[in-house]
């Protein structure tokens, strides 16, 4: 049997052991735990030129596409057949341009800073945050690093220039902090 000082000391240690662990929690809003959740988040939904993929061959007309299109073909990714009768471009993936058609995603987001977030309130059955973030991008592939893609894909331009910022609404649940779909 315990005697009473000990069992003081026992319940003091366990409740410091709480308290201490109780910090380190993932449901808590702090830059630490939303850094973590959002690059795991990030590194499994890379960034695209083109998220709203075409199928291939794909056909346009529209001077904003022919650009970033050709831009692909000048990158060995597409390559490009004109039907002048009808003033249209077809374009098809390459064998280098099928591995990474038809989005072509060029790498993924790293959080480099948390700048603010807002109380957690709830929201759609959960306490929700808006956060504020700065990121680059990583994984940048060879092909899209080129100044032509650059100036024919302007969003990227400005995600790849290394200062970068975004805002992202971010749910807790039980587990944790999470990015809601």
């Amino acid at each position: 049997m315990l005697s009473v000082p000990k069992l003081a000391a026992l319940l003091a240690g366990a409740a410091l052991l709480v308290a201490a662990s109780a910090c380190d929690s993932k449901t808590k809003p702090t830059p630490a735990n939303f850094t973590a959740v959002l690059n795991a988040h990030f590194l499994e939904h890379p960034e695209c030129l083109l998220p709203n993929a075409p199928h291939f061959p794909y056909e346009t007309g529209d001077p904003v596409e022919l650009k970033q299109m050709n831009a692909l073909v000048d990158a060995q990714l597409l390559t490009v057949s004109s039907e002048q009768t009808i003033r249209v471009s077809r374009y098809d993936t390459t064998p280098a341009g099928a591995r990474v058609a038809p989005r072509f995603c060029y790498g993924h987001r790293v959080i480099t800073t948390i700048d603010s977030f807002t109380p957690p309130a709830p929201a759609n059955g959960f306490p929700e945050t808006q956060v504020s973030y700065h990121y680059k991008i990583e994984d940048i592939p060879v092909w899209a690093d080129s100044a032509g893609v650059r100036a024919a894909f302007p969003a990227f331009a400005s995600a790849t220039s290394g200062a970068s910022a975004d805002k992202i609404t971010m749910a807790s649940t039980i587990a944790g902090w999470t990015v809601p779909d």
